[in-house]
C-alpha cells in the first residue's frame, strides 16, 4: 500500500466495564483508497477497523481488520510496518 488516501473516518472511546484494561481504548473505522496497482485495490473501496490503545504517553494499534466497502467482506491481508505507521499516526493525531 504505497499511497493511502484517507477519505473519511469515525471513532469512539470504548468503555471497559471490568476495569481490567489499563489506559484508554478507541475504535476507529477509517475509509481509504489505494492506487490501482496495489494488491489491496478494490473498486468498491476499503476500510480498516482498528482498536487504538493509549497508555500514558505510549500509543499502539492493539488490533485491526481490513474490509471491502459495500460488501463488508473481511480481507485476509497484513499491513506492512510503514502502512501501520500511517494509520497509527492518523489515530494518534485524532485522539490528542
Amino acid at each position: 500500500m504505497s499511497n493511502v488516501n484517507i477519505t473519511r473516518h469515525d471513532f469512539e472511546q470504548l468503555k471497559d466495564p471490568t476495569g481490567i484494561l489499563s489506559g484508554e481504548r478507541y475504535e476507529f473505522v477509517i475509509h481509504f483508497e489505494v492506487e490501482e496497482d496495489d494488491e489491496l485495490f478494490s473498486e468498491n473501496g476499503l476500510y480498516i477497523k482498528l482498536i487504538f490503545a493509549v497508555e500514558g504517553e505510549e500509543t499502539r494499534i492493539a488490533q485491526y481488520q481490513l474490509f471491502e466497502n459495500i460488501t463488508n467482506k473481511q480481507l485476509d491481508f497484513e499491513l506492512e510496518d510503514e502502512e501501520l505507521q500511517t494509520f497509527h499516526d492518523f489515530c494518534r493525531q485524532n485522539v490528542q
